[in-house]
């Protein structure tokens, strides 16, 4: 079992976490997904999965649930 959490930008409302979460949650492997919602600023959405997700995979997740995108490590 894995655990990351990913910093993203763009979510502003329950609309935007029930989109991201779907779109994450249809990814195989994963077991659960959970958000911290900051409307104003960077949102956290720790994902639970069987196996590591990779980046490409997140990232077309994010594409599919609207305009979302990770926010890089300094």
């Amino acid at each position: 079992m894995t655990t990351t959490a990913y910093a993203v930008e763009g979510l502003t409302c329950g609309h935007c976490v029930g989109a991201v979460t779907a779109e994450l949650s249809a990814l195989a492997g994963v077991e659960a997904v959970d958000v911290d919602l900051d409307p104003s600023g960077t949102s956290t959405v720790v994902v639970t999965s069987a196996r590591p997700l990779e980046r490409s995979e997140v990232l077309a997740a994010l594409d599919e649930a609207g305009d979302y995108s990770l926010v890089e490590s300094p």
